[in-house]
């Protein structure tokens, strides 16, 4: 397939197409959802594609298709695609040029201890009903949700540069979500455990205490306060850091936004964005997370991306077409939900870098804040540069010591001057595996995470 997928990027003769590209999928999913010990969902789901891109002027055209490939119809994607680039780019003001673009030949397959394909979906359902069943901690857990999910995807791309590669990527996820009753309140918690990987992290993890750990949470949390509100010293987990940095920070480096001068981010190269203690990076080369990839849909290989390095603003994550107008290389993150999704910018592994304090360092060290963890959803202003994002609990911080339990809270002020605030980071890193839209749909997987990290940050307590 793929050597017919390049001899049909070769045979484009016309002039005016200065690049392309065909990528084809084959995916296929297996997905478990059991509620309160009964099974809602257990289904699999094949999918298959073929898209061919091609750039004419500074404008791209695309056409997809689900039929059987042969060196015909991949020929007839390509001249489709072609007519749409050429309509669009009778409006172009300048060209894109990508040649010299990085052009491998690679075949990665990835190397699992056990291939999700090859468990049956018995042991599987088995595995969702012990889940379901070790939520089971209290007579106040009123409603227990446990899930299981693996999915493989084969990718084959080949563009007119000379790349020519394939590769695969086998993910796998589990998710708990215990509800907790009592006369006056209901409450929930949760945890998730997912990477790049095979059916060996299921087998790592130990089943009762991932469940009932969680559950045990909802139920602490029907006697738990309510957060203080105003700016509070706190100290924040990874989960909480990483949510920060994927919401604003993330999004406003992906360099679609830049170019079309829609970031706050925008000419801050060289900038100081925060204390010397800030460093984050992208990096969709680290192996087993989420969000990692060998090559992204444009076949440039993943990368470690520094954004910002001691509290100085580095650069952006690159497309092809990004890098070209900026002139800087391609760092591997054009990436796309699936073949008939067009390309963009993305996140991959993103995460502010570790420090050198000890996470019980930072706590003793304030005398007086709050203790924030477990993230619960987030939204980004990429304009604007705020942050919006709730926690699921945290602790009060009493001379440097965790006291009270407190609920839900939400988290709020400018990014750039919450990072100016920041005078401890932690020495260990934690990753939290997810999925991520651009504004609204065009889901990839990524992984967010970062250190313990103190810092001055606004707070509503609910």
């Amino acid at each position: 397939m793929l050597d017919m997928m390049g001899k049909a990027v070769e045979t484009i003769g016309d002039n005016e197409v200065s690049f392309a590209d065909i990528r084809h999928q084959d995916s296929a999913t297996t997905s478990i959802r059991v509620v309160n010990g009964d099974l809602r969902r257990l289904s699999r789901f094949t999918k298959a594609g073929t898209v061919a891109r091609v750039l004419v002027g500074e404008c791209w055209g695309q056409s997809s298709t689900t039929d059987s490939l042969s060196l015909g119809v991949l020929e007839n994607l390509l001249s489709q695609a072609t007519k749409i680039a050429k309509h669009n780019a009778r409006h172009s003001r300048t060209d894109i040029d990508l040649s010299g673009i990085p052009a491998p030949t690679k075949t990665v397959w990835q190397k699992t201890k056990e291939d999700p394909s090859d468990i049956t979906e018995e042991e599987k359902l088995d595995f969702v009903m012990s889940l379901d069943k070790a939520q089971k901690v209290d007579e106040k857990v009123v409603n227990t949700n446990s899930m299981y999910k693996d999915g493989k995807s084969v990718y084959r791309l080949a563009n007119s540069e000379g790349t020519r590669l394939e590769w695969d990527e086998i993910r796998i996820a589990t998710f708990v979500n215990p509800v907790a009753k009592d006369e006056s309140r209901v409450q929930y918690d949760f945890d998730a455990k997912s990477g790049l990987a095979g059916y060996e992290l299921i087998r790592s993890l130990d089943t009762n205490e991932f469940a009932s750990g969680a559950a045990k949470g909802a139920v602490d949390l029907l006697s738990a306060g309510k957060a203080p509100s105003g700016e509070i010293i706190a100290v924040v987990d990874g989960d909480i850091a990483g949510l920060i940095a994927h919401e604003v920070c993330g999004h406003a480096s992906e360099a679609d936004e830049v170019v079309k001068k829609r970031s706050f981010l925008t000419g801050l190269v060289g900038s100081e964005v925060g204390t010397e203690q800030v460093s984050m990076i992208d990096d969709g080369s680290i192996d087993g997370l989420r969000g990692s990839y060998p090559f992204d849909s444009e076949g440039t290989p993943s990368s470690r991306t520094t954004i910002i390095e001691n509290g100085i603003f580095k650069g952006y994550m690159q497309t092809l077409e990004t890098a070209a107008v900026m002139g800087v290389p391609p760092t591997g993150n054009g990436r796309a939900q699936d073949y008939n999704r067009r390309i963009f910018a993305r996140m991959s592994n993103t995460f502010f870098d570790k420090g050198t304090w000890k996470k019980d360092e930072i706590i003793e060290d304030t005398k007086d804040g709050i203790y924030i963890i477990k993230s619960h959803s987030g939204m980004e202003d990429v304009v604007g540069g705020g942050v919006q994002c709730t926690s699921l609990k945290g602790y009060l911080i009493k001379n440097g010591e965790l006291t009270d339990l407190v609920r839900s809270m939400a988290i709020t002020g400018k990014v750039l001057e919450i990072l100016k605030t920041v005078d401890a980071v932690g020495d260990t890193l934690e990753f939290s595996g997810g999925t991520c839209g651009k504004g609204e749909e065009d889901w990839v997987p990524v992984t967010s995470g970062g250190p313990h990290m103190r810092m001055n940050i606004v707070v509503g307590g609910g």
